[in-house]
């Protein structure tokens, strides 16, 4: 793991360490929020067999926002590439605690960190998730800066239709 190195961090680096994610799987919602390293409290989902989780997102690329509609156009090529892989994914979302900036995602379980890496990178992405029974980690997508953490999640009853997708 990289020694934390600030001037390497993307400029947002502090707004992703506080982020928190919602995974939708097919029947619940669970939602992950950092804590501090070493801690675990919660459900690690079942079906990612205690795998890693990567959430990557297509949304505004290099921490720029972009429009809805370009978001949208990303998020689509996003969801057609990780269908080409074929790991299991599920939707998920990104978005500060208070709720005002949100990014829809992918939840991917059957890559590692370099592949889940390369499609942060080619989707412009300064960082993706990676979350394991034990951290919640923090990686750029250029391989710099690495940030562990633990990690609290909730599960909450999912009204959709949302499915896991294979």
């Amino acid at each position: 793991m990289h020694t934390f190195d600030a001037s390497a961090a993307p400029r947002n680096w502090d707004l992703y360490l506080a982020a928190v994610v919602d995974i939708r799987f097919e029947d619940r919602v669970v939602h992950v929020e950092p804590r501090s390293p070493g801690v675990a409290e919660g459900p690690f989902p079942g079906p990612a067999q205690g795998a890693t989780v990567h959430v990557i997102t297509a949304w505004n690329p290099l921490g720029r926002t972009a429009s809805f509609a370009a978001n949208a156009r990303a998020h689509r090529l996003l969801l057609a590439e990780v269908r080409s892989l074929g790991p299991t994914w599920w939707p998920a979302e990104g978005r500060d605690k208070q709720g005002m900036h949100r990014e829809e995602s992918v939840a991917v379980v059957g890559l590692d960190d370099a592949a889940a890496l390369g499609l942060g990178r080619r989707f412009g992405q300064d960082a993706i998730f990676a979350w394991t029974p034990d951290a919640w980690r923090l990686l750029t997508c250029d391989g710099g800066v690495t940030a562990a953490r633990g990690w609290a999640a909730f599960e909450t009853r999912n009204r959709s239709t949302a499915a896991s997708r294979h």
